[in-house]
């Protein structure tokens, strides 16, 4: 049998050689999902809509919560805090799905041919095509109260770059982990169920008492909702030590989750 190739230039050669099969799979993904439904493709806009709305009146309407540093407008609250859940969506989204991407996809498992390591990319690449639709809607909102964002919202992808190869490291772990063990996406939903509300979503992470601010430093969303909002809302730029750091850690657990994942894979077709 071929020994995988585990270095971490395989990683993006696999995603570079394999572009084209990405792209195709990503748009069945995507148009897959709403076939049959009467609003079709219009779902990836209603049910963000319908979430930032629900949130929206709990927070700000009965508890009257307020965004600290900001105005008293629920407008605003509600812009900012859409942000707040894009990322947290696209986070959630990916891994989720990804302990049961090769038990779903059980039939591509023995063809020797089919590149798997590229599922993860596929449920990532369809979480990214959701998440740019409500971003046009965010853009659209603020458009038509604010006028034109920050040019600080140009470094945008910059921030999504380190969070992508984390979670793309974390898709390939778990889609491993999730076929050996079963229970694993049982777990996982139960996590990101608790990572939402531990995550700066519905408050500033300014809001959190000091006690606790320095355990959020273990949640790999906090920072990236932060710089997020900063860069979209307030006009902030990025502080390049840190992007820096978040960067490489990004990287490094993407190579991690991906040598796994190739180590491992070897296995599937047994166990299957």
């Amino acid at each position: 049998m071929q020994q995988p190739r585990l270095s971490p230039a395989s990683m993006f050669i696999s995603a570079w050689r394999n572009r084209s099969l990405v792209g195709k799979l990503v748009r069945r993904e995507v148009v897959g999902r709403y076939r049959g439904s009467v609003l079709g493709i219009f779902w990836s806009l209603f049910n963000p809509l319908l979430m930032l709305a629900v949130y929206t009146f709990v927070f700000s309407v009965v508890f009257q919560a307020r965004w600290q540093g900001g105005g008293e407008s629920r407008l605003e609250f509600a812009l900012l805090l859409f942000i707040g859940l894009i990322v947290f969506t696209l986070f959630a989204e990916c891994v989720n799905r990804a302990p049961s991407l090769i038990l779903a996809n059980a039939n591509y498992v023995k063809k020797v041919v089919f590149p798997l390591e590229i599922l993860p990319m596929v449920a990532f690449g369809a979480g990214l095509f959701h998440a740019l639709v409500s971003l046009g809607v965010w853009f659209a909102v603020y458009l038509f109260v604010y006028g034109l964002p920050p040019i600080s919202a140009m470094l945008l992808p910059f921030i999504i770059l380190p969070l992508a190869l984390f979670v793309l490291g974390l898709c390939w772990a778990l889609a491993s982990l999730g076929v050996y063990l079963r229970d694993v996406a049982q777990v996982v939903v139960i996590l990101t169920t608790m990572l939402m509300f531990l995550s700066p979503i519905f408050y500033p992470l300014d809001s959190v008492p000091e006690t606790f601010r320095g355990l959020l430093a273990f949640n790999p969303l906090a920072l990236v909702i932060e710089q997020c909002r900063d860069v979209l809302f307030w006009g902030k730029g990025l502080d390049i030590g840190t992007y820096f750091l978040q960067l490489s850690a990004g990287a490094a657990v993407a190579w991690g989750g991906y040598a796994w994942f190739q180590v491992t894979r070897r296995g599937f077709a047994d166990v299957l």
